[in-house]
């Protein structure tokens, strides 16, 4: 259980960081949408080496399936209530559909992360890595936009403090619970963080990074797939 604790709060650090980062200098475009590309790249390569891979491996592929679905269907719905939320945004709430949408992809990929760890074959650094890294760009844009928004540095924090502690709480319920379900809903669990983290992936970060960083997004993005991919095959 401490293992699941320290592996989950090292990888949802990295929001915390991000938000550090933010409040300490102002951030250019193209720096965020670099490692925005990075974090892409490597978010690909672990929902095809470790969610889908693993979900296959635990369950049937229609629980995987069913579990891509709706995750899928349940980021693409939560992410328009976000989207709402952000139109109706004033004064000190910008950015905080960004720290939303953080809870949205990182509660299932922690959860995974936890679930992983109670199987006993150890931390998938592959997975670890794109979780860290997909983090810091979320902080630091959110941060950077809430600050410019006139939110004070101590509301900001607390705010990224207490996303990070329910994604670290998420990789503890997922070791929790690991022993106690059936493969199928290990499979689903999977399923689940991979369609949500796709639908993410394709709506907001990789344009995002296109925006920020141009034709060099596509390089980075292929740096975080190739780093990420030689991490899983590692583990």
């Amino acid at each position: 259980m401490f293992t699941a604790l320290g592996w989950g709060a090292l990888a949802a650090s990295s929001l915390v960081i991000g938000t550090l980062l933010a409040l300490a200098r102002r951030w250019r475009p193209g720096p965020v949408g670099l490692v925005l590309g990075f974090g892409a790249g490597a978010l690909i390569s672990s929902v095809a080496f470790e969610l889908a891979e693993e979900g296959l491996r635990v369950g049937r592929p229609s629980a995987v399936a069913v579990g891509l679905a709706l995750g899928a269907v349940v980021f693409f719905l939560a992410d328009r209530g976000v989207e709402r939320l952000g139109g109706r945004a004033a004064g000190g709430t910008a950015g905080l559909p960004l720290a939303l949408g953080s809870l949205l992809d990182g509660v299932p990929e922690q959860a995974v992360l936890g679930i992983g760890l109670a199987s006993g074959e150890g931390v998938s650094v592959a997975l670890l890595v794109a979780i860290f890294v997909s983090n810091l760009p979320e902080g630091i844009g959110s941060a950077a936009d809430m600050r410019q928004a006139g939110s004070s540095r101590a509301n900001i924090l607390k705010l990224w403090l207490a996303v990070a502690v329910v994604c670290t709480v998420a990789t503890v319920a997922g070791f929790a619970v690991a022993d106690v379900v059936p493969g199928d809903v290990k499979a689903g669990v999977d399923g689940f963080a991979a369609g949500a983290l796709l639908v993410m992936l394709v709506d907001s970060m990789i344009p995002e990074a296109k925006e920020k960083a141009g034709n060099r997004a596509g390089l980075a993005t292929v740096l975080g797939f190739a780093v990420a991919a030689a991490l899983s095959n590692l583990t």
